[in-house]
Formats: C-alpha cells, structure tokens, sequence
C-alpha cells in the first residue's frame, strides 16, 4: 500500500454521514472505478458547458452561446466509453445559476481526468467505500503483456478494468526446414514486434509480461535484451501458455500464472473467484451457489463467504432491482460475508454474465 499522491484518485472531501465525495480522477482506471461507484439516483456535480440563448431582439433566432458552468445532475444513466476513454453522465439538471436556463431539462456531464466533481448518494455502500478507498491508495499502473508464438504476436496492457487490445499481427515463417530463410523471416518478424512494443512503452514505461507457445517467445525474450536495454529493465516475466494472441493473455489470467506479477490488480482476484466458482460448478462441490435464487436461499442460512456480483447487473437493473441486489449485499457483510464487484469488460465477467450475473462461494453446502 502506498499513501495518496499525484498518481492516485485524489480525495479532496469526504463525509459520508452527509452523503457526499469530492474527488479528481487522475488516471484512466480511477474514470473506471467512479463508474462502478456512481449509480442511477445519485447527484453529480461538475463544471461543464452549457449553451445560453443570447438576450438580444432580432427577427431572426440567434445561435446559443456556450459557457462554462457549474451544476448539478441527477443520475439516469453511466456510460463508460472504452475506445475514447471517457465516461459520460447523463440526467436532469438539477441545480444550476439563475443565467443558466434548462433547469429540468437533460444534460451529459462528461467525466475527464484531473477535473474535480462531487457525488451524493442517499446511502454509501461498504462496497463503493471500499472501492473509492483502493483507488485513492493502491497505485496499480498497467501492465503490458506480449503474447507471441511462431503464428501471430498480441500486444495488450491490462489495465483495473480489463483487457486494452493495443495491436496484433501475423507471422509469416518459412518452414523449420528452411532453416537460413527462417531464422531471417524470424528476425524481421521481432523487430515488428519490438518497435510496436517500444512505441507503446515508451508512453507508460510500465511492466512486461512476455507469454507465449513453445519457444518463440523465448526467443524473443533473448532478442529484446539484447537489442534495448531500457526495455530489457522492464521485463517482469516469462510464461508458457497453450493459446496464442487474446485467447494465450485470458488463458494467463484464468489460470494465475500472472499472479505474482499482477498481485496488486484487480482483474486478476477477480478472474481468480470467478474461476473458483466454474472448478467447484464443475467438480459438483455444493459449496457454491449461483443465480439470484439460489444465492439468495444460501445467504438466509449465512453460508456465504465470498458473494461475486457482476457490475453490468447492478448498474442494468432497475431502481427495485438494485436494492434487492443491494440488500443482499448488505445482508452478507453483516453476516461477515465479503462482496466482490466483477467487471465485465473481461473474460471472468462474461462468465460471471453467464450465471446469471451473481454466485457465491459457501462456508459449508447450502442444500
């Protein structure tokens, strides 16, 4: 753990007797994280633009102004934007300055980096304090990850949220017989690897995990310590996987090789519950439940340990929904269950998403 600084979701103002958080993200996964934490019904207040109709008496309708602001929104919907990294709340203007008409009207406030904003809730769950507590002390910068094998290379960063494909290409060896031709074809194929690497290194200087099927990557490895030094200081590791491209990076993540790599990012402990579920789905153990029936009938007799519930579901269900979702959140804390949100951006989520979007991991069977 490290204490709040310049990398971090900076807090500026917390009470949450009041109901009310004033914070400036700072990074990409802290826009991500106040996605999860801001809900349909909350109150968002930001500065923003918002056109003016101009006071002036022509015959002719005159073009509207726009001006910066200050006001406030109620929440109807969150809208996380991946390829152009912003997210975006849209609702009713609720409060805003007397020369600012449109009071009741609609208006999106778009989320940006290093601008301040304020959200009220009518009630602060344990798991948006958790989370809003991991963003403001958890430093957790990307990692990149070069999957590679003799058919096709994939560059991709893991990021808070999930998988942020960069680039990707094919292979074209000449067979292991032609051994003069392939070691050329070979050579040329990593300093396309490299050069893609080093442009997208050069932006974050983060970590890398070189994965990949058989000895390519190894190959590779050796390649790029010798060729770049500063490049070289960032490699963190090497591991074998049986799939190539995307398919090798969600195999990595699924099976925990990354683990001690990625010890501090989310997506990894997610991927890891998750993947506890499906082993004890698959080998009949009873001490799992999944769906809101059965979740809910294990956590009336207090067996459950750990309750996954998937970010899609909450932020998709309605007002009624949500509170039952958010009850059963409550009731497991207070029976000294844990709560983990899932996000669905990766390949956990989806099969989160496919049990419905809620399972749980029991103290002891619940049948």
């Amino acid at each position: 753990m490290k204490h709040a600084g310049a990398g971090f979701l900076k807090v500026l103002e917390k009470n949450f007797k009041k109901g009310f958080v004033k914070v400036v993200p700072k990074t990409l996964d802290d826009l991500w994280h106040l996605y999860n934490i801001i809900y349909k019904g909350d109150l968002i207040y930001a500065r923003t633009t918002r056109e003016v109709k101009m006071d002036v008496d022509y015959s002719r309708p005159q073009k509207g102004k726009r001006v910066s602001t200050f006001l406030s929104v109620g929440v109807e919907d969150v809208m996380w934007d991946r390829s152009l990294n912003r997210l975006r709340v849209h609702g009713r203007i609720r409060d805003a300055p007397e020369n600012i008409a449109g009071r009741g009207s609609h208006h999106t406030l778009n989320i940006q980096v290093n601008r301040p904003l304020t959200i009220v809730k009518d009630r602060w769950l344990k798991h948006h304090i958790d989370r809003l507590e991991r963003a403001e002390h958890f430093e957790v910068p990307p990692i990149i990850v070069v999957s590679i094998d003799s058919e096709e290379f994939c560059i991709a960063l893991i990021r808070q949220y999930g998988l942020d494909i960069k680039v990707g290409g094919k292979a074209e060896l000449p067979r292991k017989h032609e051994a003069d031709k392939r070691a050329d074809a070979l050579q040329r194929f990593f300093k396309e690897v490299l050069d893609t690497l080093r442009e997208i290194w050069k932006s974050r200087k983060c970590s890398i995990v070189i994965i990949g099927v058989g000895f390519v990557k190894t190959q590779f490895f050796k390649y790029l310590k010798k060729e770049t030094s500063d490049i070289a200081q960032s490699l963190a590791d090497l591991k074998s996987v049986n799939s190539s491209g995307v398919a090798g990076i969600e195999e990595a993540l699924r099976s925990g090789i990354l683990e001690k790599t990625l010890k501090n990012l989310r997506i990894a402990e997610e991927a890891k519950l998750v993947e506890e579920v499906l082993e004890r789905l698959g080998k009949e153990n009873i001490k799992v439940a999944y769906g809101s029936v059965q979740t809910r009938a294990a956590n009336s007799l207090g067996a459950i340990e750990k309750l996954l519930v998937l970010d899609f579901t909450i932020r998709d269900a309605s007002n009624e929904e949500r509170l039952e979702l958010e009850g059963l959140m409550i009731d497991v804390e207070r029976k000294k269950g844990s709560v983990m949100i899932v996000s669905v951006e990766h390949e956990a989520g989806q099969k989160l998403l496919a049990l419905g979007g809620v399972a749980a991991l029991l103290r002891f069977p619940a049948t």
